[in-house]
């Protein structure tokens, strides 16, 4: 903390003799907001004197995984807006593992037993959009600024499993193995509500929207001109709604005359939130509360 303050008062200082009004931006100017603080530990670093001190690298997870940016109305007036497009896919192919048939022949060495192959695949959807007004003041390099602004956000996730080995009831029982059937860290592998082991074929989060209204206020300063450091605080409200969840199974048990096979799909709770609070969070609301660092152009 005493090196980045350290930094920042260096940084002040080489700048200090440069003329007030080239350093703020005007009407039209555009601008984008990062993390301040790894130039301010590479900085420290740098003044301390630090062995290894490395170039600055960024988390996305301290900006909220958005991208966010102003357009400048007016010298005193400016418009906020963030967001967050993401789609992913992952999953693993090519699991191989033992071929449970009980009717196969057993293999004469140096043959290897027969193999299967399970796999698995999944996707996440993260979307955020959220927009608002700063109001600005200008004291020389130093600005503060307030206003509000509105977010929303919408997530889910999936995954789906496919397995190399059929499940089967009498006479040949082929149950669950939660060994040979595990997959993305055991995700998979549960029990069914007669508590035999069972295994996931498809799961869905269903879709979780949150709705967030803040008013912030904070303060830039500019040390060089056109990029200042500054951060801010927030108060407002944050709602979200979390749909069922579904989850699809399948598991080999006794229906009280033979060992069958049986499907089910096992739905979880609804779920909701309200909060009102000092930035209460919203996905699309970004560095809240933390240093950041913004260019004007």
């Amino acid at each position: 903390m005493k090196k980045s303050i350290l930094a920042v008062a260096v940084l002040i200082g080489a700048t200090s003799f440069a003329q007030e009004e080239s350093y703020l931006p005007e009407a039209d100017d555009w601008a984008i907001g990062i993390d301040a603080t790894p130039f301010l530990n590479y900085a420290g670093n740098l003044i301390g004197g630090n062995d290894g001190n490395v170039a600055p690298t960024w988390n996305y997870l301290t900006t909220n995984q958005t991208i966010s940016g102003k357009l400048m109305a007016s010298e005193d007036m400016a418009y906020r807006a963030a967001i967050r497009l993401g789609f992913g896919s992952y999953g693993e192919s090519g699991i191989m593992v033992a071929d449970r048939n009980p009717n196969l022949t057993a293999p004469t060495y140096p043959a290897l037993p027969a193999m299967v192959e399970n796999s698995w695949k999944g996707g996440s959807t993260n979307i955020g959009l959220s927009g608002g007004i700063e109001y600005r003041r200008n004291h020389g390099r130093l600005v503060g600024f307030y206003g509000g602004e509105l977010g929303i956000s919408f997530s889910s996730t999936k995954a789906s499993y496919t397995y190399g080995n059929a499940l089967a009831g009498d006479p040949d029982i082929i149950a669950v193995d939660p060994t040979d059937d595990s997959m993305n860290g055991g995700a998979n592998i549960m029990t069914d509500t007669y508590g035999n082991n069972a295994r996931v074929t498809e799961f869905s989060s269903g879709t979780t929207m949150a709705i967030g209204l803040r008013g912030f206020i904070g303060v830039e300063y500019f040390v060089w001109p056109r990029i200042a450091f500054g951060g801010e605080f927030g108060w407002g409200l944050a709602m979200a709604s979390n749909a069922t969840n579904t989850t699809s199974i399948e598991s080999v048990g006794f229906n009280g005359t033979a060992n069958i096979v049986g499907t089910q799909e096992i739905e979880g709770f609804k779920a909701s939130s309200f909060g009102v609070d000092t930035d209460a969070i919203n996905t699309v609301f970004g560095p809240a509360g933390t240093l950041r660092m913004t260019f004007y152009f």
